[in-house]
């Protein structure tokens, strides 16, 4: 199929490129639009009990939530002053229909005063019943909520949610800027020629604008999360770098080996049969890491999968219509615009068995057992820190310390004395004593500060429970444990809900599905692997080995993120934990990157296998074809990671740096060590296949050729 693809676009080069451009300017028109479309919210699971009980408290009560907390402060007036008390009314009186509000004045709660008398809290309800309906409520009624005279700081919820959005898109032109440029730099460095270098870049503005369209019609099905373009963004980039790497390295060794006429097309169909196969095969192993995501119910995760997969198949598209249409069009003008000192000639990069490359193979295959167990010791220990591992999800410390939510979230707790936490339960079946008992009962568990019911209506009742300390702390999530192991009254339910119990609903959710993902993972790896290698043990080293780089970057982002180490270097404040969604992203990414080196190498390994049947010389011919590449790739790919590791915002600035040292290890230790040591003790058996598979795959598998 990629061979008859090849011979196709090597004939009719111009007109595959005219196409492919043009499809990619109607999808950049269309994709422009793709924003409104996004929603903010989609953390929940829809089926479980926080979700369940907000459902029920909103259909019988409304919105009861605190979902915004604004805080209003003065200093030359009391808050009891009538100045104070009328521009305070002032802001609550104009609030629209739905959006509901009370304050110090209505309740006289001690836990609304400041603690100096010159500062009042208003706890703010939003209109809506979904989270997109409610940030919709929260953007229309920001910049309403300004009290004249006095200063106005939003905590809560949404003003985090509205934050991290903000400076998510920031960060995300922020990390554009900076990489862009030294991709193309270093990409002139690693070609030699402006025109070769430029091809990155070109495949990876197409990855991205086509990942953008994609997405856009994905959101008129179903719910897609305003994150998803932040994954767009970088594994269109991260994989179009790679694509167009391993797709132009391979024409011109191609090229520079043929004469002739026909060598322009002879060196184009060669280059779609080997390293077009690749790039098909590494897109697909790639995207099928990615849509295990979809495996999750929180519509957050799906819409990174949904990204992830228009990402990585766009990428794909565009190495394998558009650039092979460049390269056909400009032939050996590819090394247009030559750099002398730049353009020193690498034979052994791409011939010599005696290159650095094969001579690194050649010394790790001389001592295969102390490389193997030596690198496997050292990453399972780079790794140890995520045993300790502990858990939560997003509150204000995500954001820089000089955002707006952080800020007021650290002056409500100063000034309105220590942070708290609430739940709110749904009590559904009883009325009267039954239900005072059941608030004495909550009132009795160990922590809580206050107990109350809050609304009731025929034998439905709210109530709401408070204790010290915050929301994602595991303190409060055993809280929840604790709120709900309470017997409701006999023939009454209870369904108990709130930000703590988000947390433990969440992670219990990820639990319940990880397995899943994994179990998906694995099997489409070793399906893939196997069409395109023809081994059933290929594909199990390669997952142990992904699995090996993947531990130690967790470990690294544990030690960093989570204990708080290197705070004053990176710019972030630790919260004690790590958010529990992104591990998972970092999983499904990781695994696919590292796929994608693992295809790239073992299809070089592969091919000289195939022409001489000498393990030893498979392995260090396919390293030393492969490792200026990957190195090369993992450079370029470092730089566009590296770029979302600037960001201001905590998980964006973790994923950053956790998928930087898994590529990392992955690019050096593991391709160059680690690969070729189990290769070598493997030998022969690296290509093994029961028989029936193996008679399958000589028959029909997806051979380079």
């Amino acid at each position: 199929m990629v061979d008859r693809w090849g011979r196709f676009v090597a004939r009719r080069s111009l007109p595959v490129l005219i196409a492919g451009l043009l499809t990619a300017v109607l999808a950049g028109i269309y994709g422009a639009g793709v924003f409104g479309g996004l929603s903010d919210g989609g953390f929940d699971d829809p089926a479980s009990e926080s979700s369940r009980q907000l459902a029920a408290e909103r259909e019988v009560f409304g919105n009861q939530a605190v979902d915004v907390v604004a805080i209003y402060s003065s200093d030359t007036l009391q808050a009891a002053d009538p100045e104070f008390q009328a521009a305070v009314e002032g802001v609550v009186t104009a609030l629209p229909d739905g959006v509901s509000a009370v304050t110090w004045y209505d309740t006289q709660d001690p836990s609304m005063l400041g603690k100096d008398g010159d500062a009042t809290t208003v706890y703010i309800s939003l209109a809506g019943t979904t989270q997109d309906e409610n940030s919709t409520s929260f953007k229309e009624i920001r910049g309403q909520l300004s009290a004249e005279g006095l200063k106005t700081e939003l905590a809560g919820t949404w003003a985090v949610y509205d934050d991290v959005n903000e400076h998510t898109s920031a960060d995300l032109k922020r990390a554009e800027l900076i990489a862009m440029p030294l991709v193309l730099l270093l990409s002139l460095v690693i070609f030699g020629s402006l025109v070769a270098a430029s091809m990155p870049v070109l495949v990876g503005g197409v990855a991205v604008i086509g990942g953008l369209a994609v997405v856009r019609l994905i959101s008129v099905f179903t719910e897609v999360s305003i994150f998803s373009v932040n994954i767009i963004t970088l594994l269109g980039m991260g994989l179009a770098i790679d694509y167009a790497l391993f797709v132009v390295s391979r024409f011109r060794e191609e090229l520079e080996q043929r004469e002739g006429p026909d060598a322009v097309s002879a060196a184009l169909r060669r280059t779609m049969a080997t390293a077009g196969r690749t790039v098909l095969f590494s897109g697909l192993t790639v995207a099928a890491a990615m849509s295990s995501l979809l495996v999750f119910p929180q519509d957050f995760l799906r819409s990174i999968g949904f990204g992830g997969i228009a990402a990585v198949l766009v990428a794909m598209i565009a190495s394998l219509t558009i650039l092979p249409a460049v390269l056909g069009f400009l032939g050996r003008r590819i090394d247009a615009g030559r750099v002398p000192l730049l353009n020193r000639r690498r034979k052994d990069a791409v011939e010599s068995e005696h290159g650095a490359w094969a001579r690194l193979a050649h010394a790790v295959m001389r001592r295969p057992v102390f490389y193997a167990v030596g690198i496997t010791v050292i990453l399972l220990g780079i790794g140890a820190p995520f045993l300790g591992v502990k858990w939560g999800s997003v509150d204000y410390r995500v954001l820089p310390d000089d955002a707006g939510a952080h800020i007021a979230a650290e002056t409500l707790n100063e000034e309105f004395g220590p942070e708290r936490s609430t739940a709110n339960l749904s009590l559904s079946g009883a009325e009267g004593d039954a239900v005072e008992q059941y608030r004495a009962d909550l009132a009795a568990v160990d922590g809580v500060l206050d107990a109350q019911v809050v609304a009731t209506e025929g034998s439905e009742s709210l109530l709401r429970v408070a204790w010290e300390g915050n929301s994602q702390t595991e303190e409060s999530q055993q809280m929840v444990h604790d709120l709900r192991a309470v017997e409701p009254p006999e023939g009454a339910d209870v369904l108990v809900g709130g930000l703590s119990a988000d947390t433990v609903d969440l992670l219990d959710s990820i639990g319940a599905h990880l397995p899943w993902m994994g179990l998906v993972v694995v099997f489409v790896m070793l399906v893939l692997l196997f069409l395109a290698f023809g081994s059933v043990v290929l594909p199990l080293k390669a997952i142990v080995m992904n699995a090996l780089s993947i531990t130690a970057s967790f470990g690294v982002v544990t030690w960093i993120f989570a204990e708080g180490h290197l705070e004053s270097l990176l710019g972030f404040t630790s919260s004690g934990f790590l958010d529990a969604t992104q591990p998972i992203l970092m999983l499904a990414i990781l695994f696919g990157l590292s796929m994608d080196y693992e295809v790239f190498l073992l299809s070089r390994v592969r091919e000289e296998w195939d022409r001489t049947g000498d393990n030893n010389r498979a392995v260090a011919i396919g390293v030393q074809k492969t490792g200026r590449i990957i190195t090369s790739a993992a450079l370029l790919l470092a730089i566009v990671i590296g770029a979302f590791g600037t960001s201001g915002i905590v998980f964006m600035k973790m994923i950053g740096v956790g998928m930087l040292v898994a590529l990392l290890i992955d690019a050096t230790i593991v391709r160059a060590l680690l690969v070729p040591a189990t290769m070598k003790l493997l030998g022969r058996f690296n290509w093994w296949a029961p028989a029936p598979l193996a008679r399958w795959w000589e028959r029909h598998g997806f051979r380079e050729g």
